[in-house]
């Protein structure tokens, strides 16, 4: 458990029996941590006032009574008023139903009943201080400017792991410049939220950001959505009609899916990128604009241009920047933040009181593959949020039971499908080698080759 990339987590635990905190000392030792101890809740307090912890673990019950938790309960009003986002996890030898939901709603993230489980608590302290160090970190790039929220961007664009990183470089660097700038990447993972926070960056902010999806309009259509038309010009044009780049005169145009636009097409935006020029449809007077183009795509654009199907003149018009943004699978520390951040949006929307996650949907958000990327993990929590009846999502309220390919949680996989899932990881992390994927493994090559011929792998 590691609060940062260095640095231990810091975690403090208050109960008023010496054994119990000996015991807990003793689990946390293998785990990295730097653990603190508290007999009361004054001494919680005192050793908040002294520095800053990752995590609390505290007991509901001390000196007043056995059985009510009502010292732990208000200890917890207490923390929310000091740091609202500091994890606690609460625990006590008189559980019930009605004392969790209570500690839930006075601010705890989980609840655990004495005697504990070891192998639980580890995994709900290690999801506590994972959720909390991708806050915290979020909140540091919001002070630094690299995160775009309050107005200036969509709130929906939060990132805090390194794959995001030159993501938000790059907006603070270029969003402020008048140059194009292709974004790339698999649909669903934000794209059009890239756009948006590049717009807000610039000087054309106060300006209308216009967005076409290219990929839906056929040639004719797309042509007149461009520069508009004059009435009479074709059978439908009972009255002129402004195009998308006039409406985003002195402001942006957002080009989403550019590479399914036609050949024809290509060489009349091309002109307007290079001139400033257009005609409407049906009008011999020249128009001219000033616009900023973004545009966004999935597609390996230098390979269409070796096709033939994409012009090099017109991808050098568009990229003079590029930003590649990452798939969801390689920014897997976000997940925890975008998830919150989807469940506080779809709570509020559906009117439903779900404050957080179970251990086990953490876990099932961690593990899938997301296929479709951050736009997938959106319309998940909605599901969750619409399906759960409690105060946290449940891994069954996410339905993800099984990824785009069919592929089976791991706890709903047979030993051999287990088998055989880590094992075609592992390869694809190696780069199919087997010597390196064995050694992930735990297995000697001979082994992993006999379970290679074994599976058909």
């Amino acid at each position: 458990m590691k609060a940062a990339a260095n640095q231990p987590a810091r975690v403090l635990i208050a109960d008023d029996q010496g054994d119990v905190l000996e015991a807990l000392r003793l689990l946390l030792k293998g785990e990295d941590c730097q653990v603190e101890t508290a007999r009361s809740p004054a001494g919680v307090l005192q050793a908040l006032q002294q520095g800053a912890f990752d995590l609390l673990l505290i007991d509901l019950n001390y000196t007043r009574d056995t059985t009510s938790g009502q010292e732990g309960l208000d200890l917890l009003a207490r923390l929310q008023g000091i740091d609202p986002g500091l994890p606690v996890v609460v625990m006590t030898a008189w559980g019930s139903v009605d004392l969790a939901v209570e500690a839930m709603r006075r601010g705890a993230r989980d609840f655990v009943q004495k005697p504990w489980e070891n192998a639980r608590l580890l995994a709900i302290l290690r999801t506590q201080i994972e959720l909390s160090r991708a806050l915290r970190r979020t909140q540091r790039l919001e002070a630094e400017n690299l995160l775009l929220r309050d107005g200036e961007a969509p709130d929906d664009l939060l990132a805090a792991s390194p794959s995001m990183q030159p993501v938000l470089q790059l907006i603070a660097r270029v969003g402020p410049s008048d140059a194009n700038v292709l974004i790339t990447g698999e649909n669903g993972t934000g794209k059009s939220l890239v756009a948006r926070a590049l717009h807000a960056r610039s000087e054309r902010a106060g300006r209308p950001l216009v967005t076409v999806n290219a990929g839906g309009l056929s040639e004719g259509v797309f042509e007149s959505e461009l520069f508009g038309h004059v009435k009479g010009a074709f059978t439908d044009a009972k009255s002129d009609r402004v195009g998308r780049f006039e409406l985003a005169d002195g402001g942006a145009l957002f080009l989403d899916e550019i590479a399914n636009v036609s050949a024809v097409m290509q060489a009349k935006l091309l002109r307007v990128l290079e001139t400033g020029e257009f005609e409407s449809v049906g009008s011999s007077r020249t128009k001219r604009v000033s616009a900023r183009v973004l545009s966004a795509s999935n597609a390996d654009l230098p390979a269409e241009v070796t096709a033939g199907r994409f012009r090099q003149d017109l991808l050098f018009r568009l990229n003079t920047v590029e930003i590649p943004v990452p798939p969801l699978r390689q920014r897997r520390e976000d997940i925890p933040l975008l998830a919150r951040h989807f469940l506080d949006r779809h709570a509020r929307r559906y009117r439903k009181a779900m404050s957080g996650f179970e251990e086990s949907a953490v876990r099932a958000l961690l593990d899938h593959p997301w296929p479709g990327n951050v736009r997938e993990l959106d319309h998940a929590i909605e599901r969750a949020v619409l399906m759960g009846d409690g105060l946290l999502v449940r891994s069954v309220d996410l339905g993800l039971r099984a990824s785009a390919d069919g592929r089976a949680l791991l706890e709903e996989m047979s030993l051999e499908e287990v088998e055989t899932f880590l094992i075609k990881k592992a390869l694809q992390r190696f780069g199919g080698n087997v010597s390196q994927a064995a050694t992930a493994l735990g297995l000697s090559r001979s082994a992993l080759y006999r379970r290679l011929q074994r599976y058909g792998l």
